[in-house]
């Protein structure tokens, strides 16, 4: 059962796990992917800085158990040069409104990680009416930037850098919260981070640079969560609990001992709390 086990594992982390539905949305100028999942209640998946919705993946297998899972791609995953990208991250919750428009998704959940949180929250402030439930994942209200991000953005900005670069390699280690066992689940965010083009990792830093809804959070007013590892280094829990405070109607948990990507170290957890958000929101809607 062990080997078993390590194998499916293995095949997982491949990118050879789903059998969804591919479908390709227009935004702007640029085809974007999305990948359809599962039957039931819809749930967008909105995807981090790198790795695009490949990085979503685990995830999106295990919620589409019981939902209809739609991991959407962002304009740049696939045609980072040539093309138009958005110019802040109000032109990218656009694209998600768009994107959502284009699905024929009338009021979706809507799960955004990191990169994908802020694109979340700016959605949700700007069309509450467009979404039935929230959920947010390494995010805060607005951005502040770190020594570690500012470094970041210029060396990716100015430097071309070889595929698997160790350098960039230590930033993606912090993302689980320390240095992570070698194996295939390190190996698999490495790759599909590096997937993402460092001129568009570089450009998505700059967007959030500009990024600010803490004035505008009390225009959410549907079933919120929000969820943060305890381990998380890039975005502290204490600073997602003030973003759930914040809202006000939201809940905050934690996911004990997981880093800024809690969502795919632990994604049985994730996929069980997001399924209790949407029980509860099937309620409200319902009174």
């Amino acid at each position: 059962m062990r080997l078993a086990a390590k194998r499916r594992f293995e095949w997982l982390m491949s990118g050879h796990y789903h059998e969804g539905k591919e479908h390709q949305v227009r935004l702007q100028r640029e085809w974007v992917d999305v990948v359809e999942m599962g039957r039931g209640e819809p749930i967008v998946l909105v995807p981090g800085l790198a790795g695009s919705w490949k990085l979503l993946g685990p995830l999106a297998h295990v919620l589409a158990r019981k939902h209809t899972v739609y991991a959407c791609g962002m304009r740049g995953d696939r045609f980072p040069l040539g093309l138009s990208l958005p110019r802040d991250i109000g032109e990218q919750a656009q694209d998600l409104h768009d994107l959502i428009d284009q699905l024929g998704l009338e009021r979706p959940a809507v799960m955004g990680v990191s990169f994908g949180g802020a694109v979340a929250l700016e959605f949700a402030v700007e069309h509450p009416q467009r979404l039935g439930a929230l959920v947010v994942a390494g995010a805060e209200a607005r951005f502040r930037a770190s020594l570690g991000s500012t470094i970041a953005r210029r060396v990716l900005e100015r430097f071309p850098l070889p595929c698997d670069n160790g350098f960039v390699n230590q930033f993606f280690n912090l993302l689980h919260g320390g240095k992570p066992e070698p194996g295939p689940l390190a190996d698999f965010v490495v790759e599909r981070c590096w997937e993402t083009d460092q001129s568009v990792l570089a450009h998505r830093l700059g967007m959030l640079d500009s990024f600010d809804v803490a004035d505008r959070l009390w225009r959410i007013d549907v079933p919120t969560l929000v969820l943060a590892g305890s381990r998380d280094v890039v975005v502290p829990p204490a600073r997602q609990r003030a973003l759930a405070d914040a809202i006000g109607s939201a809940q905050f948990e934690t996911l004990e001992g997981a880093g800024h990507i809690g969502f795919l170290t632990h994604r049985l957890d994730v996929a069980r709390r997001v399924g209790h958000l949407l029980h509860a929101a099937r309620h409200t809607h319902c009174e």
